[in-house]
């Protein structure tokens, strides 16, 4: 992860790069994995985008996004067939309509289509539905930077997004994360992330079908950033 950090930063894994800025600090990140790519590159914080097809690489300013596959390779899966949970298992920061104004968010902008920038124009696509085992990923992640005061998408005992996800038996033929911090509402972060390149283009992608999203206060003493946000999108096999 780069030392230097954006005025608004949010996370699939790719980083938008700029200088640590005060009250308030927002950042994004997103990341993939390929198969064929042997050494996985970092800039910042990237992007995660993970799919049976390959990718191809997208730049802007500091932002990376690699493509990755399910079948070996980025992680792998479990085997374990997806099991549809509808209680809501992630922190919501005490925002009303927490779930429900993530979803009129997101659908309404993969309805529209939408210019991601040099990530590319998407088209209207299909709408997500909320998925319990996403959910619970993103929450365990959301939970772990707040209470350690990092930002990253691999977790400091070196837990990638497709670990976190495999944990909670989604299996997935696509998998992709956008994390943030600093945010203070829904709106807020759907706007960083909708501003970003990668993360807009995770948010667009048809390759994905399902949704699970977490915010969570810091609690480390001293925290960075306050409070912490991670998306996973998915699509299961």
């Amino acid at each position: 992860m780069a030392t230097g950090f954006p005025a608004n930063r949010s996370g699939a894994r790719a980083a938008v790069s700029g200088k640590p800025h005060t009250n308030p600090r927002w950042y994004v990140s997103f990341q993939l994995f390929s198969p064929f790519i042997p050494i996985i590159r970092r800039m910042n914080s990237l992007p995660i985008d993970v799919s049976r097809r390959s990718r191809s690489w997208l730049a802007a300013a500091a932002l990376l996004t690699l493509g990755l596959t399910a079948c070996g390779g980025g992680g792998g899966d479990s085997g374990t067939p997806v099991t549809a949970d509808p209680v809501a298992v992630a922190g919501t920061c005490n925002l009303p309509n927490f779930q429900q104004d993530l979803l009129t968010r997101i659908n309404a902008l993969r309805a529209a289509g939408a210019d991601c920038g040099s990530s590319g124009v998407f088209p209207a696509t299909t709408a997500l539905s909320w998925n319990a085992q996403l959910t619970q990923a993103a929450d365990g992640h959301a939970k772990d930077m707040a209470a350690k005061n990092y930002f990253s998408h691999t977790s400091q005992d070196g837990r990638t997004m497709a670990d976190r996800v495999n944990a909670t038996g989604y299996a997935w033929s696509s998998l992709g994360e956008n994390i943030a911090a600093g945010q203070p509402t829904v709106e807020s972060v759907m706007s960083s992330w909708r501003n970003s390149p990668g993360h807009c283009a995770n948010l667009m992608s048809a390759s994905y079908t399902n949704v699970g999203v977490s915010c969570q206060p810091a609690t480390a003493q001293g925290a960075s950033y306050n409070p912490y946000w991670v998306m996973n999108l998915g699509k299961p096999r």
